[in-house]
């Protein structure tokens, strides 16, 4: 019976080998199961793998490839734009991305859009060994507000809601003060002392801005506050009445 031992050997061969994918295709090692689980609207959908080499604020990054990235959906406190005071909390979003993000392999979805007006990619990023999308991350945490801009939708209200309950629970620049209207009352893209211009969300989820002596400014309840038109709309939030 000696000459079926090859056979068997070429069986138990075979056997180990058809339980060896690669992880990547079984998603096991890349972790896309647990993404795709979670957001199934990416299954399918390309996506690329970087390192991060350097953070540039809380919502922008620069990868080993050369690269700029810039997490779709949301907006971050500025510290490096030209000309404009570091806003409030926008240290701590910058730090706090700079902690989970330098060196770290990513994971980057685009959207309907692939770049901005500055050759930046705009994308949906994960960090390996993480299901959670960290543009969600950043507006969980309170370092960050919902800023929609076309085409680039995929998760818009999903985003005003994560926001939205961040605010609700005062965290990070949603505390220290009135929560659900923004932080001490003056929104996080306020600069100046005494910002006028009202960002709302109304219950289609839409973000507006109303101006002083509008046809609904003194009844609109505010969200946050700007001081400039530009602000809001950098923000998100479209003029009332368009």
């Amino acid at each position: 019976m000696h000459h079926f031992k090859p056979i068997r050997i070429l069986l138990l061969f075979a056997l180990l080998l058809s339980g060896c994918g690669s992880p990547a295709a079984s998603g096991g090692a890349d972790g896309m199961d647990g993404i795709w689980s979670r957001y199934p609207e990416l299954k399918g959908r390309s996506y690329t793998t970087a390192e991060v080499k350097r953070v540039v604020d809380g919502d922008t990054f620069e990868t080993d490839k050369g690269e700029k990235v810039r997490l779709i959906g949301m907006n971050t406190p500025e510290t490096v734009k030209p000309n404009s005071p570091v806003e409030k909390y926008g240290k701590e979003a910058s730090a706090y991305s700079k902690k989970q993000l330098t060196g770290k392999t990513v994971y980057l979805f685009a959207d309907a859009g692939d770049k901005d007006k500055y050759g930046r990619l705009l994308r949906y990023v994960f960090v390996k060994g993480s299901a959670e999308m960290y543009n969600e991350t950043m507006l969980k945490e309170g370092y960050a507000n919902t800023m929609t801009i076309p085409p680039n939708v995929m998760f818009a209200k999903t985003f005003v809601e994560t926001e939205r309950e961040a605010r609700n629970k005062g965290k990070g620049l949603w505390g220290g003060g009135d929560a659900k209207s923004g932080p001490n009352k003056t929104g996080s893209a306020a600069s100046c002392k005494d910002p006028q211009i009202k960002g709302n969300i109304n219950s289609k989820n839409e973000k507006i801005y109303h101006l002083p002596g509008g046809k609904s400014y003194s009844q609109t309840k505010a969200e946050m506050m700007f001081c400039t038109e530009e602000a809001a709309e950098e923000a998100g939030f479209r003029k009332a009445g368009e």
